[in-house]
Formats: structure tokens, C-alpha cells, sequence
């Protein structure tokens, strides 16, 4: 692997694409911020695709990927784009499914109750559960983590256990960033709350995403061919450098303000940065492009 604390500036995508058999490219950050897609970007996975590469997007997004598919499309970004997707929701799904027709109590929009079709789970209030399921904040555009406290101090005493379909702890929607059901996750554990957690950075997710470049390709691909994009630090490149992926990371997501102007970052912050954090890259670049 050749991730370090020091990574290269590249201009694209281009720079490393023929040392690379696969890419497991982040979404939301990436190639959209859940209001518009990022052209450059959908235009260089199509290239290194065309150029007979495999794309795996792999997205912390709390349902199963088929929807994140009609998502997707709504936002602009081209099939041609990617091969396969998993999301959180995906691998989520095995650890409920695990649970048979426990008494739960789901946390999060409606939008997300998808998550569950098929699942034998029984869904109850919040006070006959016996296990919590977290999509997400009941209410994102108004909430915080400082909200539910004394939910998570009740469902402590409880011994409830929880288990969090998106390990993300924000993610920015447009021109604000909005809470994620990790950052439930994260207070939970913090108060001695047990949580389990199958997304990025975690190791399911990943060897999913592997599974499904391996089938698309036909045959097994060495980790030291496959690149992670991505631009968050605790999710993204933790999880691509546990992994011993090589990481792509794009700055200009949710940590750039820690790396001065976006559009130049300066390598002296993106290497402090990274060094502060035990992480590597490596390269990085502003935003995906070719």
C-alpha cells in the first residue's frame, strides 16, 4: 500500500487510474451533495469505467441500494457512472435480519422505514422495545444529538441495544450540514450504550463492496489494485486504511475548512490533518474530477 501521511496533490483521477483495477468511490460528499450531482465527478468514474476500470459506490446511506439508485437518478448522476452500489442499509439489513421479530423501536424519518421491507422485526413504542434501530434523526432539518439525551440515558438503563444504519456523523445537504444517526450512535457508546454499527468504517460494508468488483470482473482482484475515494476522515479513509485500501481523498468535503481555500488546498494542512487523525492517503484533490 502506498497510503501516507504526506500524500500527493493530484489534479484527477486520471493521475492514478491506470495503477487501479476498482474504485470504491464514497457518494454523498462526492459525487452529490444530496441536492445536486458533481458533473467532473460522474464524468471521471464514466472515464476510468470506459477505460476498463470497476466502480463500486459505497455510501453509508441508510436504505438498501436499489433506492439509492432512483435517488441517484433524481439528482442527475448518470448510470454510466458505476457498476453496482452497497450502501449501509445493505449490509444493516443482515444484523436485523439476525434479530428474527424482536420488539423494536425504529428511529428516524419515514423515508427510511424501507429498510426494514421484509424483515420479520416487530415494530413497537419506544417503551415495550427491546432493541433500537437508528436510520437517522426523527427530524433532521431542526435536531441535534443534544436532543435525544435523555432518550439514550433511558435506553442505557434499559440495556437496550442499538444498532445504527448509518455510521455517518454529518453530512453536508446542499449548503448546510445536517446530523446523521452515527452521531446517536457515538453519544450512545459514549454513555456505555451498546451499538453496532455495519457501515463505513467497519468491515462488512467493504468486503461487500470487494465481493460485488470480484463477481463484476470475474475473478478475485488484489487489494493493492483497488482505490477508496472519499472525503471523510472517521468513515471513508479510516475504514479504506483498516482495510489496506489505497485512499483517493477529496478535500473539499466535509473537513475543508481544516485545509484552507477550498479550491487550493494546502498540502502542509492536508498532511497535519492526516497525521492528527493516524490516517493516510494516497493522494488527494480538491473534488473528483478526471
Amino acid at each position: 500500500m502506498t497510503n501516507t501521511t504526506s500524500p500527493i496533490a493530484v489534479s484527477g483521477l486520471s493521475e492514478l487510474a491506470a495503477q487501479y483495477r476498482a474504485v470504491l468511490c464514497d457518494v454523498w460528499g462526492v459525487i452529490h451533495n444530496g441536492v445536486r450531482s458533481f458533473a467532473p465527478a460522474c464524468d471521471a468514474l464514466a472515464r476510468y469505467r470506459a477505460q476498463g476500470g470497476t466502480v463500486v459506490l459505497i455510501t453509508n446511506a441508510p436504505r438498501t441500494s436499489h433506492f439509492i439508485v432512483e435517488q441517484m437518478g433524481t439528482l442527475g448522476v448518470s448510470p454510466d457512472c458505476y457498476d453496482a452500489i452497497v450502501t449501509s442499509g445493505d449490509v444493516t439489513r443482515a444484523l436485523l435480519l439476525e434479530r428474527g421479530s424482536a420488539k423494536t423501536f425504529h428511529v428516524g424519518s419515514e423515508r427510511e422505514k424501507t429498510l426494514y421491507e421484509g424483515l420479520d422485526l416487530q415494530f413497537v413504542g419506544e417503551g415495550d422495545a427491546d432493541l433500537i434501530s437508528c436510520t437517522g434523526l426523527f427530524d433532521d432539518t431542526v435536531e441535534t444529538p443534544d436532543d435525544y439525551a435523555e432518550r439514550l440515558a433511558a435506553w442505557h438503563r434499559r440495556g437496550l441495544p442499538m444498532i445504527c444504519a448509518n455510521p455517518d456523523i454529518v453530512v453536508e445537504r446542499g449548503d448546510r450540514f445536517v446530523w446523521c444517526a452515527g452521531s446517536l450512535a457515538e453519544r450512545y457508546k459514549a454513555i456505555g450504550g451498546t451499538s453496532y454499527v455495519a457501515g463505513k468504517p467497519n468491515a462488512p460494508i467493504y468486503e461487500a463492496a470487494l465481493k460485488k468488483a470480484e463477481a463484476i470482473r470475474g475473478g478475485p482482484i488484489a487489494r493493492d489494485t483497488v482505490i477508496a475515494i472519499g472525503d471523510g476522515a472517521p468513515t471513508d479513509l479510516r475504514g479504506a486504511c483498516d482495510q489496506n485500501l489505497d485512499v483517493l481523498f477529496v478535500t473539499g468535503g466535509i473537513h475543508s475548512a481544516s485545509f484552507g481555500p477550498t479550491e487550493a488546498p494546502e498540502a502542509a494542512a492536508v498532511h497535519r490533518f492526516l497525521a492528527e487523525k493516524d490516517l493516510g492517503a494516497r493522494a488527494f484533490v480538491p473534488h473528483l474530477t478526471w
